[in-house]
């Protein structure tokens, strides 16, 4: 008995100091003493506890689900730590409003940060029983401590924010009571509506309306408002996608409540008591992260160029939080048709059974902008299904990194030669087969050479010239030609037009064939380096983000297009003439022409036919497309490799991967207005003869040395020159011997205005 009455005098003195307390705005420090006598806890630790805490709450932003869009702004992906849509009170239905604050809190517009009623209520039956209960926390207590487990970024701040004890009773009071001082009901109300879990991980209450019911907060029915509202209490053992009935039960329960504060009337009541819980058919599963997107590989490559962003965050992690919490719209550059026009021939030319695979990317010329891509094996951890992302670059999880490229790099060969002045009619006799067994090439740091080279053409040589070297692929041809223009030339050229090893990011190797395709490449790498073409020398970085905004809407900075010349417009010009011969009727592209449009292209084939290429363009759009063994070690694409189902026979660049490249560009186009490449100017087309300065008599190193003085560049060759074409053009022969040339044979001096 005596127990009894010292627990009723401890409660009546906790009674009286409360309605002090609350009635002068001042429940402070002192609040904690009686706190202290119930629960067994040292009076001066809790007094310090809530001493220490500052006096107004800091609320960081809740987390909000990001969207990445599609350039006509399609949704392409939703990400997210928290599916969460806020709203503000105004688009929430007012039964929602009235449903949640009647069964959480119905005298929530009455009190102030402290329900005295609710919290002795708790208190009786916390002393009862004898420990410390959840239970008697008001609206805004609630808002606090969800608020202070949205902040905790340590398992142990979760901890702390969520312990069963008085400390963190009194914590939640004092920050409740900062809380109420710095926000209206109205205004808390919303905030507590938008950061409440509303169970099957949905967060606020648009967010579980559009998911259990397919509407908005706005709409919520009476039924459906009683049925989020009963979720907050338990959010996992009321979650109606895993047990209906106890969902009803807790439904039924916040409606009765509802009627007994005359907030409904009976036949509302009665109405709603009848109405089902939800439609297991029209739950709306949000999808989370690129893996449930339309567009998987290129989602996640978007999200790496994010990744990338200093903008988002200081760290990486930093970034990829944000990205997931920030509430940000992201919008790319895909184009959804040509992305649809890419599939399309995917879908006509492979399967995804196929052991050999197929990949194509679209840029657009001039900015940039990567508009398509795709592969053959979809997104997965399935059979015949991949991770890899077989257009892009090993810089980030999930890039393979590329194939060889083959003839594809003679472009950059082409483009070297016209700027160093050699014309489109530009001859070499060019034999089925070469020695250049121990040939120096000059590189960008030397000279390099192979002691056992002799390629061959698998196409017809002779006496040609540049276009038509081009239009029939001829190796021997451009071997010479990279002979005598310098690899150092070439090399930069390519670098500038962004290409790498896409394996190891680093430069591509200058050996001897490198005109022929060295180093891994992609598809991405290929097309846009070939849109600096079709813009007349004008390379852009790809693109893929657009633009970026925070939930406010408002711009974060973003790398947006950026472009520079890097080509003379005339030696663009000069390209476009040239691999617009492969297009030719005759040429290695000739059957891949379609339509009225302006078409240059290129073939690629590499060594045993491990992946073949077609790369090719408009003046409106770039695209490249592969075909290849991705599977190490790489094998011979003609022996136990399928394409389309059917065994692959007789690998080639026009006839393997050609198709490709051309239903994807045919459809792309579609639509565009019809564009022109600019002719070249004649000094491109035949050259310009000048006169020499008199360098007769000079030793190799000081004929050298005149012509570049003179503004010419100059290549060597320890070749003799005697096909017709070239007699009296040879600006320094020498019989004696040069360094690393063979002993006895013939210094040869070939300027790169066209003459040798």
């Amino acid at each position: 008995m005596r127990t009894d009455r010292g627990g009723g005098n401890k409660l009546r003195a906790l009674v009286t100091f409360l309605i002090v307390s609350v009635m002068s705005g001042a429940l402070a420090a002192g609040l904690a003493i009686p706190f202290a006598g119930l629960a067994g806890v040292g009076s001066e630790k809790v007094v310090e506890t809530v001493q220490t805490l500052p006096r107004e709450l800091e609320i960081d932003p809740v987390a909000v689900r990001s969207r990445i869009l599609a350039a006509d702004g399609t949704l392409i992906a939703t990400l997210y730590e928290q599916n969460r849509v806020p709203v503000s009170l105004s688009y929430i239905s007012p039964i929602m409003r009235k449903a949640i604050v009647a069964i959480e809190d119905s005298r929530f517009y009455e009190h102030g940060a402290l329900d005295l009623k609710g919290t002795l209520r708790a208190m009786l039956r916390n002393q009862t029983e004898g420990e410390v209960q959840q239970g008697g926390s008001t609206i805004t207590q609630q808002y606090v401590k969800l608020s202070l487990v949205e902040k905790a970024k340590t398992a142990e701040e979760r901890h702390k924010a969520t312990a069963v004890t008085y400390e963190r009773k009194l914590t939640e009071l004092r920050y409740a009571i900062a809380v109420e001082t710095q926000y209206s009901k109205d205004q808390i109300l919303e905030r507590y509506l938008n950061v409440v879990n509303f169970g099957d991980g949905t967060y606020g209450v648009q967010a579980a309306a559009q998911h259990y019911f397919r509407t908005s907060a706005k709409n919520l029915t009476l039924p459906q408002a009683a049925l989020l509202a009963g979720l907050v209490k338990n959010p996992t053992g009321y979650d109606p996608t895993n047990n209906m009935a106890r969902a009803k039960a807790r439904r039924d329960v916040v409606l009765r409540r509802m009627l007994e504060l005359k907030v409904i009337s009976l036949h509302q009541a009665n109405t709603a008591l009848k109405a089902p819980v939800i439609d297991p058919d029209k739950v709306l599963k949000v999808p989370n992260g690129c893996a449930s997107s339309r567009y998987p590989f290129y989602c996640e490559y978007v999200v790496s160029k994010l990744l990338q962003n200093p903008a988002l965050g200081r760290t990486q992690k930093d970034r990829d939080h944000y990205l997931k919490t920030g509430g940000l719209t992201v919008v790319t550059s895909l184009d959804r048709r040509m992305q649809k026009a890419a599939q399309a021939s995917i879908n006509e030319h492979s399967k995804r059974t196929d052991s050999a695979i197929a990949a194509i990317t679209i840029v657009e010329p001039g900015t940039g902008l990567v508009k398509a891509m795709v592969q053959s094996k979809p997104y997965g951890k399935g059979s015949y299904q991949t991770a890899y992302n077989y257009n892009v670059e090993k810089s980030y999880p999930g890039g393979f990194g590329g194939f060889q490229n083959g003839s594809t790099m003679k472009a950059f060969t082409i483009a070297a030669a016209i700027s160093k002045g050699i014309p489109l009619d530009y001859r070499i006799n060019s034999p089925q087969q070469i020695n250049l067994s121990g040939k120096r090439f000059r590189t960008c740091s030397g000279w390099t050479r192979d002691p056992d080279y002799t390629p061959q053409n698998s196409t017809r040589g002779g006496n040609i010239t540049l276009v038509e070297a081009a239009r029939y692929s001829t190796n021997t041809y451009f071997l010479q030609l990279s002979q005598r223009v310098g690899l150092c030339p070439i090399a930069k050229i390519a670098q500038s037009l962004g290409m790498y090893n896409g394996q190891t990011l680093e430069p591509l190797d200058q050996v001897i064939s490198y005109t022929l395709g060295v180093g891994y490449v992609t598809p991405l790498m290929l097309s846009n380096a070939y849109a600096t073409f079709a813009a007349r020398g004008k390379y852009c970085r790809p693109l893929l983000v657009t633009a970026v905004q925070d939930k406010g809407r408002r711009p974060i900075d973003t790398p947006g297009i950026d472009c520079k010349q890097v080509l003379k417009p005339e030696v663009a010009d000069g390209v476009n003439r040239v691999l617009s011969a492969v297009m030719e009727p005759g040429g290695t592209g000739g059957r891949l022409n379609f339509g009225n449009w302006d078409l240059a292209g290129k073939t690629g084939t590499i060594q045993e036919n491990k992946a073949v290429w077609y790369a090719g363009y408009a003046p409106n759009l770039a695209a490249a497309a592969v075909v290849a063994d991705a599977n190490l070690p790489y094998t011979n694409l003609m022996y136990r490799h399928t394409l389309d189902g059917r065994d692959i026979s007789d690998p080639t660049g026009s006839g393997t991967a050609g198709p490709l490249w051309q239903t994807a560009m045919e459809g792309a186009l579609d639509g565009m207005s019809l564009r022109r490449f600019t002719a070249p100017t004649a000094t491109v087309s035949t050259g310009d003869r000048t006169n020499l300065p008199p360098v007769n008599g000079m030793n190799p190193d000081e004929a050298e040395d005149v012509l570049r003085q003179a503004g010419y560049d100059v290549v060597i060759s320890d070749d003799r020159v005697d096909s017709p074409e070239n007699e009296g053009t040879v600006a320094y022969t020498d019989p004696r011997s040069r360094e690393g040339a063979p002993e006895g044979s013939l210094v040869t001096i070939y300027l790169s205005n066209g003459q040798s």
